[in-house]
């Protein structure tokens, strides 16, 4: 299907900003993955919003962000067959491009700084 507006869908959050949209999916979704800009699902429907853009799986539904030009952005769920193909995609083919939940994950490590002043650092 190539429009959001002609699938079954469930408005959860409306005229929002892309950060209030990503906090509300990372709080109410089972699993999060993050994708960058332009990222498609169900087949040709481009997601736009601020990196990092939460995706949410809640059951069989997928929870997104949509923004529709002069009425906002909106967090959708889409609970049918083809929100099901969209999070089986999600699992198997994308592992490369969805990047890991960092709801779950740990924070990653900050690089340790060298021991000194910064005039040693030149010295060597």
């Amino acid at each position: 299907m190539s429009c959001i507006e002609q699938m079954k869908y469930e408005i959860l959050l409306e005229k929002t900003t892309y950060k209030e949209a990503r906090e509300y999916i990372e709080k109410n979704a089972e699993e999060v993955h993050y994708v960058d800009p332009g990222y498609k699902i169900f087949k040709d429907y481009h997601i736009i919003g601020v990196p990092p853009i939460a995706v949410g799986v809640k059951g069989n539904a997928l929870i997104f962000t949509y923004t529709k030009p002069c009425y906002g952005t909106f967090v959708l769920t889409v609970d049918s067959e083809e929100s099901t193909k969209e999070i089986d995609r999600f699992r198997e083919t994308e592992k490369d491009k969805v990047k890991p939940s960092l709801k779950k994950s740990k924070p990653p490590e900050s690089p340790k700084a060298p021991s000194g002043s910064y005039l040693d650092m030149w010295k060597k």
